[in-house]
């Protein structure tokens, strides 16, 4: 009789038990929840720190461009200055660029051009006649003058100039200042009338070596 009186005690007693093991349980667990939970606030505040600290992405490109102003400036200081460009001397005043201010040499002589000083005649079945002329280059023009001067030097030279060259003239052997075509006698004419004026002519040579082409530069 008292064993069948103690067993409702003793389940009692045993229910309690298993009771406060359950809600020791619950605390545990709910204190770890809160320990995990503060560690993972923790690493989070952790890592916003860390987020806050860290040099920002501006200051490295600050720092690149620091150097890049760096070097170019060291560049600048270690280049060697340009040297100066030699000042050309002015020309004379009155003179012009490859002007002969004296007698030319035979290197200095116009290839295309000559002075026309006479007319000689050959034989007629030549078919040409010989112009004395002198060689030279053109000169300096003066302070009173419109245009520069032909400036011959050596001797006569003689050159033949076929019959039925092609010749132009300007003034004073016509009355323009424009080239016009005349005649070789024509030519021949006004040259006898006028010996040693010196006209200055351009030419052009054939295939025999004769002049063949005849033109009259006009010289104010």
């Amino acid at each position: 009789m008292k064993v069948n009186r103690l067993r409702p005690v003793v389940g009692a007693l045993m229910a309690a038990a298993t009771l406060t093991a359950v809600l020791t349980g619950c605390e545990k667990g709910g204190s770890a929840a809160g320990e995990t939970a503060a560690s993972a606030g923790a690493a989070k505040s952790a890592g916003t720190t860390a987020g806050t600290t860290a040099e920002p992405a501006g200051s490295v490109a600050t720092e690149t461009s620091t150097g890049t102003s760096t070097g170019t400036s060291a560049g600048t200081s270690k280049a060697k200055p340009s040297a100066a460009t030699p000042a050309t001397p002015a020309a004379p005043a009155g003179s012009a660029p490859g002007c002969a201010d004296k007698p030319p040499t035979p290197d200095d002589y116009d290839p295309d051009e000559f002075a026309l000083f006479r007319i000689e005649e050959l034989p007629a079945d030549t078919g040409k006649v010989n112009l004395v002329i002198q060689h030279g280059a053109w000169g300096c023009p003066g302070e009173d003058t419109d245009g520069a001067p032909f400036v011959v030097s050596g001797e006569d030279s003689r050159w033949a100039l076929d019959q039925a060259a092609y010749v132009t003239a300007v003034t004073p052997i016509t009355d323009s200042t424009e080239n016009r075509r005349i005649g070789v006698q024509e030519l021949i004419d006004w040259v006898d009338a006028h010996p040693d004026s010196g006209l200055v002519f351009r030419y052009e040579t054939g295939d025999d070596g004769a002049i063949h082409r005849l033109e009259q530069v006009f010289t104010p």
